[in-house]
């Protein structure tokens, strides 16, 4: 399974989404040029216009305002990832190098901050409120689960229950609002674009939970970013979770003390070693299933189409996915 192949109904429509994307980047000072082009020469996925489009294409029609849409998402997301390289203080990117790390934290905030911005005029601009209230909820919750999550990690009572919410909030929100705006840009019918909600919700849910195996089982070559990185940053994620819940007291309490003292390349390859032999890669991989299950169950009952068919593929791409 592979991106092009599920993008296959809309290829026309992101070539038009590119057009919408670039023009809102750009600005009369040179320096945010520059760094606009930087982050548009590094194209990632494009899953979530991708979810926009073909949401829209699911309910209904793309049109104008669909663009807008999906120009709103990846706006706010890339603004998300350069506020997150800067609070992670990560200098790596996509296998480049990242804005903060090229141009420094103060450069890095207010780019981010620009992207958000534009996202939200371009709403202002065609008056499309629903929009600004789908995203300014999504924009909420992935604070608030920023929060939670540093707040868990300062103690030790991080169960799945905490994990769950803050995955909810930090990822799923902005993949439902996705999903959610497509089909109010195409759909007036409350219950349908309520449908392409909770299809994007849990959908994010499952891409987290993958990101987060990735963490133990990727490639650093193909996912940009070193195996081991939670594990070195002191992220404790569902695979670590359900491993120090079904290991000896001894061992698990062993391997939180190496987690929270800076560990070393030796310190990560025992905990990745730890997780497997404990059943966290398993057990993390089955939950990921679940809720791609039921991502498919509130789209299944639309009419057959090749926008149906390429979201059904993309929730198999997300549990296949090695970057």
């Amino acid at each position: 399974m592979n991106l092009s192949e599920i993008i296959q109904p809309i290829k026309k429509e992101l070539l038009e989404f590119e057009k919408t994307f670039k023009k809102e980047m750009l600005s009369k000072v040179k320096l945010l040029n520059i760094i606009a082009h930087y982050i548009l020469k590094q194209k990632g996925k494009r899953i979530r216009p991708t979810l926009v489009l073909l949401s829209a294409k699911l309910v209904g029609d793309i049109n104008e305002t669909t663009y807008h849409a999906a120009a709103l998402v990846e706006l706010l997301h890339t603004a998300t990832l350069i506020h997150d390289d800067v609070v992670d203080e990560s200098n790596m990117r996509r296998g480049f190098p990242s804005i903060n790390a090229i141009w420094g934290n103060k450069v890095a905030v207010l780019i981010g901050d620009f992207f958000l911005a534009q996202g939200l005029l371009l709403s202002l601009k065609h008056k499309e409120y629903k929009f600004l209230h789908i995203t300014s909820e999504a924009v909420k919750r992935m604070s608030e689960g920023e929060l939670l999550e540093i707040q868990s990690s300062r103690g030790n009572d991080f169960d799945e229950e905490t994990y769950f919410r803050i995955i909810s909030d930090k990822t799923a929100s902005l993949i439902s609002a996705c999903c959610e705006l497509g089909a109010a840009s195409a759909s007036e019918d409350d219950f349908i674009i309520e449908k392409l909600k909770f299809f994007g919700e849990n959908l994010g849910i499952a891409f987290q939970l993958r990101d987060d195996l990735l963490d133990y089982l990727g490639d650093s070559a193909i996912t940009g970013k070193p195996t081991g990185a939670d594990i070195k940053e002191g992220k404790i994620t569902l695979p670590l979770i359900y491993a120090l819940k079904n290991s000896p007291r001894k061992e698990s309490r062993h391997v939180m003390k190496i987690i929270k003292n800076n560990p070393t390349n030796k310190d990560i390859y025992y905990v990745i070693d730890f997780v497997k032999n404990y059943g966290g890669i398993d057990y993390t991989l089955k939950i990921a299933e679940e809720y791609l299950d039921k991502a498919k169950q509130f789209i299944i009952d639309f009419a057959e189409s090749p926008a149906k068919e390429s979201l059904l593929k993309l929730t198999d791409f997300v549990l296949e996915r090695v970057s």
